[in-house]
Formats: structure tokens, sequence, C-alpha cells
């Protein structure tokens, strides 16, 4: 790890805020670095604020509302503990739409004029990589929340960002192998084209091909997409063992319901990546088919999720979800494990932050996961367990809709491929950021 040492960025951060204290006290200044140091005088703490910036509206609208009842569910439980570091936490929150120049937008507006002294969201990759780009201008980390492009912790990876979901990759690795033995050699790649859907399904195309597979054929599908015939058509008429979509949000729901009343759903071997559970909540057991990845699901056999299934629904008790899925869970995690570095180190430098994510490891049991979870500190992706999963054709319950085929421990689904595109800033390159 890079010792923390002031740099350029940091010295000249420094004289800025001695210049602005300065001209605040002949004028009266009453900007965020005054603010900031009347807190501090202040008997009462500062509030810690987050800001939320999640995809309310748009692709993945549904994931979006989601995430942001574990955040806030993380909060809650933090303020019933007393806070961080004697801080109340409080949040703000902004709707990105899942367009990238809104997220950049409520980035820099969270940043500059609101104060957040962190940032936690992002479902579309693209909104992620935007809202992380203004993060690391600032020097305020940003907890990408349920974004899964490979992208994220590859090129367009930051020293302010940290990853928290599985991405394509780590999916795909999963899920193609097995799939290659049950429904053969021969696939078909159904993608959208935008950055999560091309990267991921550039990860799944080394896979097969690397497994002794062959890609007949890419079907690339615009954003929003809602008529998928000719997509459907074209598979008839290739007849391949396997179709892999890179498809999610409301484009997949759009997709499944066609292809089963296509009657594809049991012609072809179906991999569907990951499969976030507010997509598919409450569609209906016929259209669930298909093998995927996931990074959690409330009915695993471990201590300690019957509680937080539990917690989830006295603090959810009027929404449409009745148990929690991974999108919620990453959202959880994510903001959960902020606070919890922040009271480890004992301080909201963001400098001494970053060494000490880097550092991350979280048991399983704290996980409710199999296997132990790590950041890996050349990336900033978390590693962590991966699920392979299908549709439960015996559910014991309304909810169990997924069947766990197995799991596969963090160190079998790495991102080898993402990791030399990775070029993380150095800490001295990074503003001092230290709400």
């Amino acid at each position: 790890m890079q010792p923390i040492e002031p740099g350029p960025a940091q010295r000249t951060r420094r004289r800025l805020l001695r210049a602005f204290g300065t001209a605040a006290a002949a004028a009266g200044f009453a900007g965020p670095w005054a603010t900031h140091r009347a807190w501090a005088q202040a008997r009462a703490k500062k509030p810690l604020l987050i800001g939320l910036a999640t995809d309310d509206t748009g692709q993945y609208a549904a994931s979006g509302q989601d995430e942001q009842r574990g955040m806030l569910m993380a909060i809650a439980e933090a303020n019933e503990r007393g806070g961080v570091l004697g801080r109340r936490v409080m949040h703000v929150h902004a709707d990105t739409g899942g367009k990238a120049e809104t997220g950049a937008a409520v980035a820099e507006r969270m940043i500059a004029q609101q104060e957040v002294s962190f940032l936690i969201g992002g479902v579309h990759s693209g909104v992620a990589s935007a809202m992380s780009k203004v993060a690391q201008k600032y020097g305020c980390i940003y907890f990408n929340s349920n974004s899964s492009s490979p992208s994220e912790a590859g090129q367009d990876c930051h020293r302010t960002k940290f990853v928290w979901d599985g991405n394509g990759t780590n999916f795909s690795i999963s899920v193609v192998k097995g799939a290659m033995t049950g429904f053969g050699r021969d696939w078909v790649l159904i993608t959208s084209d935008y950055l999560w859907g091309r990267n991921t399904a550039k990860g799944i195309r080394a896979i097969v091909e690397g497994s002794g597979g062959r890609i007949v054929e890419e079907l690339i599908v615009p954003q929003n997409a809602r008529d998928f015939q000719p997509q459907l058509d074209r598979i008839r008429k290739l007849n391949p063992g396997v179709v892999a979509t890179a498809v999610g949000g409301d484009d997949l729901k759009a997709l499944r319901t066609q292809v089963r009343a296509g009657g594809l759903d049991r012609a072809v071997g179906w991999i569907n990546n990951q499969q976030d559970w507010p997509d598919v909540y409450g569609m209906g057991r016929e259209q669930l088919f298909g093998i995927f990845g996931t990074t959690w699901y409330w009915g695993l056999p471990l201590a300690g999720v019957p509680e937080f299934v539990e917690r989830y629904r006295r603090a959810n008790p009027d929404y449409r979800i009745k148990t929690p899925g991974n999108v919620f869970y990453n959202g959880y995690m994510a903001t959960r494990e902020l606070l919890r570095a922040i009271e480890r180190t004992g301080t909201t430098n963001n400098l001494k932050l970053i060494n000490e994510l880097e550092r991350l490891r979280v048991p399983a049991a704290d996980r409710l996961q199999h296997h132990d979870a790590f950041m890996n500190p050349l990336t900033h992706q978390l590693q962590q367990t991966i699920y392979i999963a299908a549709y439960n054709s015996f559910p014991s319950q309304p909810d169990d809709l997924f069947r766990i085929l197995g799991r596969l421990r963090p160190e079998e689904v790495q991102d080898a491929a993402s990791a030399p595109l990775c070029k993380l800033e150095s800490l001295a390159a990074t503003p001092v950021f230290e709400p």
C-alpha cells in the first residue's frame, strides 16, 4: 500500500482551504469549509451526510428503488447504535434516471453544493462511471453498490471508487462451463447495446471460446427494447444449444415474456448471467427459466439470514417486495461497511479510509455468505461468493423463487481480464477530502 503522504494535489487543496479560511474571517464567508469548521467548534457534532444517487426511474427503476431501501436500513441501524463517531448519519437523495449525464450532475451537486461526505449508488454502469469521475475529481469516496459491468473495476476504476456487486465476468465464469456441458457448445448472444451489455457479452464470449465453445452469432439490441421478435426468429433459425443474454431491467422482463410466449424457454438452454431480484419478483413462475449467477439469496441456510430477513420486513412493511434480494443486500452491505470503516479508522479522511478499505476482509458469517469476502486492492472490487441458481419448481413458500445449484469461492471467479486495465490514481494525486 502507498503511505499517506501529502502530494501536490493535497498540498494545493490545503493552500486553497487556508486561503478560503482567511477570506472567510474577513468577509463572513459561509461556504462549505467555514461551515465544517463551525461544526467542529460547536458542542453538537455535525451529522455525517451521505449522498444516495439511485436509478429510481428508467430501465433499472425497480433495482434503483430497491437498493435505496437497503442503504436506508443500514443508516437507520447505525443511528440506533448512536451514529458514527458520535455523529448522526443523515442522507440526501436524488434520482439519476438511469442516465450518465444526470448521474454526473447529481454527483457534482451533492459534493459541491450539498456537501455530502460520501456517495453511494448506481445500477446502470454508465451512470456509475460518470459519477465516479466526479467523485475522484473532489476526492470523495464513492461506493458503486450494484453496477456490474466489468469495466467498473477495469478501465473505469478510480482510487476513490469501490465496487460492491459481482460483475458480468464473475457471473459468467460461474455458469458458462456448466451450461456448455449440459446444453452444447454452439451459443448465441443477445447483447444490450451499452457499457454493461457489451462488456458482459465480451466476457461471456472469451469464456465460451476459451472452453472450446463457439459463438454462432451475437444479436445486438438497443436499450429500452420491447420487441424481441426479430431476435427470437433468428434464434429459431440458428437453433443453438445455448442463448446467453446480457440484457437487464425492464428489457429483460419483456424478453422473458416473449420467449415464454413463443415456446423458446424449453427449446434451448438460457443463461441470464445475473438475475436481479426486483426484476423477477411477482412475474409468476411461468416466466422464470434458465440458470444464472447471484451474490445472495434470502433462503440461504446460514446463521443470521432469517434475522436479516425479519429486519427487512419490519423496515419495509408496505413494500411490494416482501423478502429481500441481492440488490437490497448489496445496497445494505455497501453502506454498512462504509460506516464500519469510518468507525475503525476513527476518521472521515478519505486517504486513511482508502487504505482501510483496500485491506478490507469481511468474515463469511458477517456477510451472510458461505465464504469470506475481501477487497481487491488493485481494482477496488469486492471479491465474494457467487451462487449458481435456477428457478425453483418446488417452492416451500410463495417467495421461494430460486433453487441454489451450487456456489463458487471468490478466488474461483476472479475477473483476471479487467485487472490489467485498471490504473488507479496514486494517493498523492487524489485530493484530500475530510468532511
